[in-house]
């Protein structure tokens, strides 16, 4: 694979990260426990959606095949998406979501504070401007689970199970394949050994502040970053494809 096919794959599967979980938070509109939370939660939806929006518009200008961020987003089959696992997961109850939040957010934080500093100026510039986002959107989920950790006793009980659960899907942000090694070679990109090294301590504070407990790390699943996705995705692009693939074309 040429340097430059794996910063394309590596921007489209950024993009699939912020799509996916900006479409799974989308699915949280009116379900939020309060008002001001119903509006912290569609914006950073909007957030993520409008960084999919930059790295898919990248990905097609450095492909050179005239896709677009429409083409990228609404028109690949469902083995084309490279996102984690964890992102995909159903929102479940508040806690579940909240959990999922603050594991990915702590990773994907530090990922584009790396990537500010990368060799492609694109990248490192997008990059620059979605952590600021990322940064926020950390603090604030970070808040509410030390809010529901060291809350009531069942809010505490629920969470700490949420945790268990998720925890499966973390090894994944950190299992270093062909494209993030030709990206930390011939790009300066992230080393996720270092990235994971950070995580882990990030986490393990906010977990500790939340009266909660790490899990014991197990098996990991993965396959997302491979195109194998979990029974939950299938749903998920129905939902978001059904209007572009029931009226090709279709434009506001």
């Amino acid at each position: 694979m040429t340097p430059d096919a794996a910063l394309i794959r590596y921007v489209t599967r950024l993009g699939d990260n912020s799509l996916i979980l900006g479409q799974r938070m989308i699915e949280l509109v009116a379900a939020s426990p309060e008002l001001e939370e119903e509006l912290a939660n569609a914006n950073f939806a909007l957030d993520y959606i409008g960084q999919a929006r930059m790295l898919y518009t990248y990905a097609g200008e450095r492909e050179g095949r005239g896709r677009g961020e429409d083409d990228f987003a609404f028109l690949r089959p469902e083995h084309e998406y490279r996102n984690l696992l964890l992102v995909e997961q159903p929102n479940g109850h508040f806690g579940d979501s909240t959990v999922r939040a603050v594991l990915f957010e702590s990773f994907y934080v530090l990922l584009l504070d790396a990537l500010t500093r990368c060799g492609d100026e694109g990248l490192a510039g997008i990059a620059a401007r979605a952590v600021k986002e990322v940064r926020y959107h950390l603090k604030h989920s970070s808040q509410w689970l030390v809010r529901l950790g060291d809350g009531t006793e069942e809010s505490h009980a629920r969470t700490q199970q949420s945790l268990n659960d998720l925890w499966r899907y973390t090894g994944e942000m950190f299992a270093s394949d062909d494209i993030d090694k030709i990206m930390r070679d011939e790009f300066d990109g992230p080393d996720l050994n270092v990235v994971a090294e950070q995580w882990r301590k990030a986490v393990a504070a906010i977990v500790s502040a939340a009266t909660l407990e790490l899990p014991e790390d197990g098996w990991m699943a993965s396959g997302g970053k491979d195109g194998r996705h979990t029974e939950h995705f299938g749903f998920l692009l129905a939902d978001l494809q059904y209007m572009q693939r029931t009226y090709p074309g279709a434009t506001w």
